[in-house]
């Protein structure tokens, strides 16, 4: 089954002494044992960017623009990207307006949109209350799902 791994979780496999970089590495690994493919959508990657060249003060990451490029290169070879189509933003505008969604929320919908449009139910987040009011769509804590990883 197809899981997306979302912006957050990213964030800390990109920070190797992070407390949660753990959890989020051991969870994207149990999800491939129990042969599940852990992919990323677009948005998701925009918003690493984003937080990526963000300076660590306001929440970043503090990398500059080739520091971010070699993350992105290493999460895209390690993560399948599934692509953008033309019905994602018919789908994030029906969803925006039937679950009145304002804000930064739009950029959850549109990942919910990109999920739905590909068929897929589950996402990958340290943020699972973003995702609760989406029906069809689970979204599964890191912490959950990792099992300590093996040597």
């Amino acid at each position: 089954m197809i899981v997306v791994v979302d912006t957050n979780v990213l964030g800390r496999l990109s920070e190797p002494g992070h407390a949660q970089y753990k959890v989020a590495h051991d969870a994207i690994e149990s999800l491939r044992r129990g042969g599940n493919v852990p992919c990323v959508v677009p948005q998701v990657l925009y918003e690493f960017w984003v937080v990526a060249t963000r300076p660590v003060a306001q929440n970043g990451l503090g990398l500059n623009s080739i520091q971010a490029e070699g993350e992105l290169v290493r999460i895209e070879s390690l993560l399948p990207l599934l692509p953008e189509t033309a019905s994602v933003y018919a789908e994030w505008r029906l969803l925006v307006i039937a679950h009145q969604v304002t804000g930064k929320n739009a950029h959850v919908a549109r990942i919910v949109a990109l999920m739905m449009v590909h068929g897929i139910s589950r996402i990958l987040t340290f943020n699972t209350r973003d995702f609760a009011r989406y029906p069809g769509i689970t979204a599964i804590d890191p912490a959950t799902v990792a099992l300590p990883s093996t040597p």
